[in-house]
């Protein structure tokens, strides 16, 4: 679990997080939506701790970041699996040593332990067969797929997100989605998601924050986002015809 606590960040006078609290389950899809400039990525930056807060706290699984001394804070992101935008494979090693790099990076294991380790996950991830494959040769959606088996090689306790199904057609950004919720479940995993797609907000919003200019203006899941009378949610989700079709057939549940 992640608790924050009234955070607050600002670049010179470019006030960018004002004040959100909010607390991710673990075992759930935690979604942070929001327009461009709402503070997504600061605040996913921060809770990573690649920012430091001006205000406020962080804690995770009862620890405050801000009380862990440099080697504290070091071990605690090396519990953190992160999936990039644009995955960020390196693009001159294999599939196998690109899921390899956290393992090498943050743990003694042997050469036959980590071998066996990225063996595993890239079964999980429906890419057993794929480990001698360079980056350049794998599509968008497996190129995904592997920086989901990157990110947890390490066995994280925190998944971080930004923007999976970035680039990927409907179907395969539904079949990343429903990826990254099963391994959230399997694992225990505390996931947190940012995303803009409506499609990822249908399929796996278990817990949804939406940010508008640096404020946490709502919160809540996937089915009551569709009886809202937030204005401001509804002005950014019913730009999706898709949010329509599917907040017609809740409200005639019902009924």
């Amino acid at each position: 679990m992640i608790e924050v606590n009234d955070i607050h960040k600002s670049f010179g006078d470019a006030k960018i997080l004002k004040g959100i609290s909010t607390t991710f389950e673990k075992g759930k899809t935690n979604l942070v939506i929001g327009q461009s400039g709402s503070g997504k990525t600061v605040f996913l930056k921060t809770l990573l701790g690649l920012y430091t807060p001006d205000q406020g706290s962080i804690i995770y699984d009862g620890t405050d970041y801000s009380d862990l001394s440099t080697d504290e804070k070091s071990n605690l992101r090396s519990k953190m699996g992160m999936v990039f935008q644009g995955s960020a494979l390196f693009d001159s090693m294999s599939i196998a040593e690109n899921v390899k790099f956290p393992l090498r990076m943050f743990t003694k294991q042997s050469k036959s332990e980590m071998n066996d380790r990225v063996d595993l996950v890239l079964k999980r991830v429906n890419l057993g067969d794929a480990h001698n494959k360079l980056p350049s040769e794998a599509s968008g959606g497996m190129q995904k797929r592997v920086a989901i088996a990157r990110a947890i090689v390490n066995q994280p306790k925190y998944l971080f997100c930004d923007e999976p199904n970035s680039g990927l057609d409907p179907k395969t950004a539904t079949v990343i989605d429903n990826l990254i919720q099963e391994i959230t479940h399997e694992y225990d995993i505390t996931t947190i998601i940012n995303t803009h797609d409506m499609n990822s907000v249908m399929e796996i919003g278990q817990k949804i924050i939406f940010l508008k200019d640096g404020f946490k203006e709502w919160e809540g899941s996937n089915k009551n986002i569709f009886k809202t009378d937030n204005e401001a949610v509804t002005d950014f989700v019913y730009s999706s015809d898709l949010f329509k079709r599917v907040q017609k057939m809740y409200l005639e549940e019902d009924q």
